[in-house]
């Protein structure tokens, strides 16, 4: 488009540039007559609601209209209901030709695709964990005809995870659900289905908003200012009561794509998930990560949290709760950080590589291992003069596990001789003196994360020749 050539001349409200889209989705798109002029527009729309500005779109040269115009409402729900009512209709009696409406794409987005009907039916709410669907459903008719509700449930245990959908039959019952519902619910737009996985799980990742903003009022949504998380661990910080699991919540001051909290998360291993959600009451961004473990969960929060991206612009990250104890969480995982922070950094100096030996030695206590693997129970070594009839070679990412950690974990297959790690390189080996507890250690280990290191667990060269040959130095 060239020009934006009108706007309200009734001396009215008019939003700034930064204003045009707040609250989202308030902007209705029009395709009508080129003689069509600025009052009967206005005329046609009042009804609705608030106008606070109309644009006709001009060509620059001519200054004629383009048959094209914009009206900003002052709520979400005046314009889903402008959309609906007056899509497909004539403004006026020498009018033969039905205009066209649709609710505007946010001018941030990148796109100028017009909002899908979908993108606007479906509401994302936070509910108490005791609520079935018919209480949800009892909450939300009031604001008009409900399609569906669904409760999102704990795969494992059936639980109620305490989150919610409820899908309406037009926009205009979503958008005042929306901006009428209790606080407490915290209801913003979900994300359309066609843009997440089918499964239920991720469909929740997808459309999760930061759990962060908890307690806040929404027109004071981000509380940087107001707390102190953004500096290192405080000797009054109740830290211990802080929800802890797998998933975070991001939120920003400048809005963020999807790739872009992507590549940030992605520095910290086990990344699993990560989507941005969209919250009508914020030009903030918001999104969700998932990791496949605690550990790098913990990680990212404590390295990531005040990290300014870009720069200027500090991101809040928080856990979400998921119902964890996060005191015993935290006494477990204090030692496996440290220990990884030890090993990545003295790794690269040869000198100080004991110390990595050291981690459990010094008592009758097997170091401790944070995976969701199932592993078996510990079992005794093979005696070092067993012939090795299996090799596997071990690749760890972002740096190896200390030796304690990993004789702990490949030991538990059985027939283990030895696990040793290659100097300065991110690399080992485990010899078994069994080729079936070498092929368990594959398939169980394989790909997965241990302490916050994803491991590749595969074949080494055959061990027929094994006393012949120098260990390798690479």
């Amino acid at each position: 488009m060239d020009e934006a050539g009108s706007s309200a001349s009734g001396g009215g409200f008019r939003p700034g540039v930064d204003s045009l889209d707040e609250p989202p989705n308030s902007r209705i798109f029009l395709v009508i007559s080129k003689y069509t002029p600025e009052s009967v527009i206005r005329e046609s729309f009042a009804p609705f609601g608030d106008i606070q500005d109309i644009w006709v779109v001009r060509d620059k040269h001519t200054k004629e209209s383009k048959g094209i115009a914009f009206v900003k409402f002052a709520r979400s729900s005046q314009a889903c209901k402008a959309m609906e009512e007056m899509h497909g209709q004539c403004l006026g009696p020498n009018d033969t030709k039905p205009i066209k409406v649709f609710i505007a794409q946010s001018r941030s987005s990148g796109s100028h695709r017009d909002v899908e009907d979908e993108e606007l039916t479906r509401i994302f709410v936070m509910i108490p964990k005791s609520y079935t669907e018919e209480d949800l459903r009892e909450k939300f008719k009031v604001y008009g005809d409900i399609e569906y509700c669904s409760i999102i449930k704990n795969k494992v245990t059936g639980e109620s995870k305490g989150l919610g959908y409820v899908r309406y039959l037009k926009p205009s019952q979503a958008a005042q659900a929306i901006e009428n519902c209790d606080r407490s619910f915290r209801a913003i737009l979900a994300e359309p289905k066609n843009k997440t996985s089918e499964s239920s799980e991720q469909d929740y990742y997808s459309s999760m908003r930061q759990e962060a903003l908890g307690h806040e009022p929404r027109l004071s949504t981000f509380p940087f200012e107001q707390q102190s998380e953004f500096s290192s661990f405080d000797k009054n910080d109740n830290r211990g009561q802080e929800a802890i699991s797998k998933r975070l919540s991001v939120v920003s001051r400048v809005p963020f794509t999807e790739e872009q909290l992507f590549s940030i998360f992605d520095i910290i291993p086990g990344l699993e998930y990560c989507e941005v959600q969209r919250d009508p009451y914020s030009s903030y961004g918001h999104g969700v990560v998932q990791y496949f473990n605690v550990a790098s969960a913990i990680y990212a929060k404590y390295k990531l949290h005040g990290f300014q991206y870009p720069p200027g612009n500090r991101l809040g990250v928080n856990f979400i709760d998921d119902g964890s104890n996060a005191t015993d969480l935290l006494r477990k995982m204090a030692s496996q950080m440290v220990a990884s922070q030890l090993a990545s950094m003295v790794w690269n100096n040869p000198s100080q590589q004991q110390l990595l030996q050291f981690g459990g030695s010094s008592g009758s206590q097997l170091p401790q291992i944070q995976t969701d693997v199932i592993l078996p129970s510990c079992k005794k070594k093979a005696p070092p003069e067993t012939p090795v009839k299996e090799r596997l070679f071990i690749v760890f990412n972002p740096h190896p596990l200390p030796l304690d950690v990993l004789e702990d974990i490949f030991c538990r297959f059985g027939n283990l001789i030895e696990v040793y790690l290659v100097s300065g390189k991110n690399v080992g080996y485990a010899k078994y003196a069994d080729r079936l507890s070498a092929n368990d250690a594959i398939a169980t280990l394989h790909g997965k994360i241990l302490n916050g290191v994803r491991l590749k667990v595969m074949l080494a060269d055959s061990p027929r020749e094994e006393s012949n040959k120098r260990q390798r130095t690479y």
